[in-house]
Parts: structure tokens; sequence; C-alpha cells
């Protein structure tokens, strides 16, 4: 089963964030939990997002990048939920060894993201906090689904993106669908 932990803060705003949850919809074995309808309060309900993750062989983390992170749901998901003794410390192991894949997108292109850019860096530099928290829990990081340039995507290039995600998601799909019998 494949967990994706999704969080827009304004989903129905983003063509991308809500074209790639879109195309994950459907799948069999995939669980989508769009943090933000689920918990417009921040009051997030630890032991269903536990148990979400309890059953999944790979969990993705889907969001747009905001200040270089995660949006704040999704951080404060992670306080809450990546807990002492159920994700690491004292034997804890609920996600050891379950596969953790970051589906971040963002407006900026990949000439944004060099030293003479504007964020003066390259996107792989924001990275290192996001793929500690999967590496802290015991998880194996997957190289990150990156989408670049999201303000700027046409509607051909939008339907590629879906595809491209699901071809990623390929090896886990329980059902045994290989990557070219999803993306037909």
């Amino acid at each position: 089963m494949i967990c994706v932990i999704h969080a827009h803060p304004y989903p129905r705003r983003s063509r991308v964030n809500r074209a790639l949850a879109e195309a994950l919809s459907s799948l069999p074995d995939l669980d989508l939990r769009s943090l933000y309808d689920r918990y417009p309060d921040f009051d997030i309900d630890v032991a269903a997002e536990q148990k979400a993750l309890a059953g999944a062989a790979l969990v993705v983390w889907m969001h747009p990048l905001y200040w270089y992170s995660v949006p704040a749901l999704l951080k404060h998901w992670f306080d809450k939920v990546l807990e002492f003794g159920w994700a690491y410390g004292n034997g804890a192991a609920a996600l050891r060894d379950k596969s953790c894949l970051w589906v971040p997108t963002a407006g900026g292109s990949e000439g944004t993201f060099t030293p003479e850019g504007m964020h003066a860096h390259p996107f792989a530099s924001f990275a290192p906090p996001i793929e500690q928290t999967a590496r802290f829990c015991g998880m194996r990081w997957e190289s990150p689904h990156i989408v670049l340039a999201a303000d700027d995507v046409d509607e051909a290039h939008l339907a590629q993106l879906g595809t491209n995600l699901l071809r990623r998601l390929g090896p886990w799909l329980g059902s045994g669908a290989d990557a070219r019998e999803i993306s037909q």
C-alpha cells in the first residue's frame, strides 16, 4: 500500500498539486490523505495517521515548497505523528524500512535554483531537513520527484506530470501493474 500525505494549504488554487492528486486518486492500494481537508483546524488525529502509515510500504510527502520547507500543517503533522517511541527512539520501528518519496512542487524554474538565480542555491540544498526526517525514522529515502516551474505548466505538460508520478509509484503498487500499464 502507498500512503500519500498531501499538504497544500490551497489545493483548489494549485493546478499542479491538484493534477498530481487527481492522477493518484484512482489508484488501488493508495491512501491519499489531504491534510488541509482533513485537519483545517490543525487538530490532527494522530492514531488515524499512524494507522495509515503502518500499513504502507511507501510513504509519499507531496506539497508545494513553502519558504524552502514544508507548509505549516505538514510540519505540525511531522511533530505530532512522528512521535518518540513510535517513529523513532527506544527501539521504535513503526516506519523502519518503509520507503519515503518526497514530491515537492515549486513555482521557480531550474534556473532560479542556481547560485546566480533568485534562490541562490540548487533545489537539492533544501532537501536535507526533509530527508533527515525520513532517515531519522528509519525510512529508506528515495530520490525525490521534484516538479519545478509549476506556475508555467501548460495543459499538455500538466497531464504528463501526473503520468510521470504514476510511473515513479509503479514499483510499489500492490496490483502488480507496471509503469507502462499505468500510463495508458
